[in-house]
């Protein structure tokens, strides 16, 4: 069967060959409400659809109209297995209950790098930024290059993110953007570190300026949630 769970995905899992993200637009926040329970209620009642697929994971938007969904499959056979044989009734459950969902896009990745929390840290991440980085098609080659550097720039950080839990950084399978999952401590937290001298994250140093300007790359777009809720199998 299938459970539901406060806790957090381990996004370093090294059984997830295929993570995949995806967004709905749902409206409003009462919407969002509404939708994580019809999402966790369908669930519940059917049994845990794959020994491949190891988590799914909801998350709400700060903008009060999104919800993220996170999902730990072993490769992208047994994604699209599950699509074949039992995505279809979830979906219709779910939009009995909350008509009018946008699904706006599923994204594939491959895990690349984390900065890891560290040892003996039990912080339970207060806030999830999603920040989706956008590459020319001819520097898609070039994106571990930029995350190898922005795990540089943050170790030799003189400021320091104590907020900052960890970092994941996934690479798209179509070769055109990375995406960082990174937990912080509070939204308050990350308010501080965006409040602090220099442009965004980072203190203004020259190996941030090398991220920020790192040549191919075409854009940062952040975004805000909250873990909702977590499936796994019983």
């Amino acid at each position: 069967m299938t459970r539901r769970t406060d806790a957090h995905p381990d996004l370093t899992d090294p059984r997830v060959g295929a993570p995949f993200f995806s967004t709905w637009r749902v409206g409003t926040p009462e919407r969002q409400r509404r939708t994580v329970e019809a999402i966790a209620g369908t669930w519940e009642r059917r049994p845990w659809p794959a020994g491949d697929l190891l988590s799914y994971h909801v998350y709400t938007g700060h903008d009060g109209t999104t919800l993220m969904h996170y999902s730990q499959w072993t490769s992208e056979q047994a994604y699209e297995a599950f699509v074949r044989t039992h995505r279809q009734e979830r979906v219709d459950e779910i939009d009995t209950a909350v008509p009018d969902i946008e699904r706006v896009g599923l994204s594939r990745y491959r895990y690349h790098r984390s900065r890891e929390r560290a040892a003996g840290d039990r912080r339970v991440p207060g806030l999830i930024v999603a920040v989706r980085i956008d590459f020319e098609p001819a520097a898609a080659g070039e994106r571990r290059d930029w995350v190898d550097m922005v795990l540089k720039a943050l170790d030799d950080d003189p400021v320091g993110h104590q907020g900052l839990i960890s970092a994941h950084f996934h690479l798209s399978t179509d070769g055109g953007h990375v995406l960082n999952y990174a937990e912080w401590e509070s939204t308050a937290a990350y308010d501080a570190v965006l409040a602090a001298p220099g442009e965004g994250i980072g203190a203004p140093t020259e190996q941030w300026e090398r991220v920020r300007t790192y040549p191919g790359v075409r854009g940062f777009t952040p975004a805000r949630y909250e873990h909702a809720v977590g499936l796994l199998p019983a």
